[in-house]
C-alpha cells in the first residue's frame, strides 16, 4: 500500500529545500557585489562605459509553447491520480438492509 503521508512530508521538503535554493540564487548577485577603489589619479574623469548589446540567444516560442502544455498534462495527470488515489481511501458509508 502506497503511504500517502510520506509521500506528501517529502513533497514538503523538496518545497522547502527549492525554495531555501531560490532565495540564494535571488540574494547571491547582491550578496557578492563589490565596490570599485576610486580612481588614484584624482580627478582624471573615468573613461565611459563599453556597451556590448546582445541580440542573439534566447528560446523559440514553439519551444516554450511545448514546456507549457507537457507541465500542464503532467499536472492534470498527478490530479487525477490523487483524486483515484483519495476516492480509493474513502471509506462507503455502510447501509442496512
Amino acid at each position: 500500500m502506497i503511504d500517502f503521508h510520506r509521500i506528501r512530508r517529502l513533497g514538503e521538503v523538496l518545497a522547502g529545500l527549492a525554495s531555501c535554493v531560490a532565495a540564494f540564487v535571488i540574494a547571491a548577485p547582491a550578496a557578492f557585489a563589490k565596490l570599485l577603489p576610486p580612481d588614484p589619479a584624482g580627478d582624471a574623469p573615468a573613461p565611459p562605459p563599453v556597451l556590448v548589446h546582445v541580440a542573439a540567444g534566447g528560446m523559440p516560442g514553439w519551444q516554450i509553447t511545448l514546456i507549457a502544455i507537457g507541465a500542464a498534462l503532467v499536472s492534470a495527470a498527478a490530479a487525477v491520480l490523487l483524486d483515484r488515489a483519495r476516492r480509493a481511501r474513502r471509506v462507503a458509508p455502510v447501509t442496512s438492509s
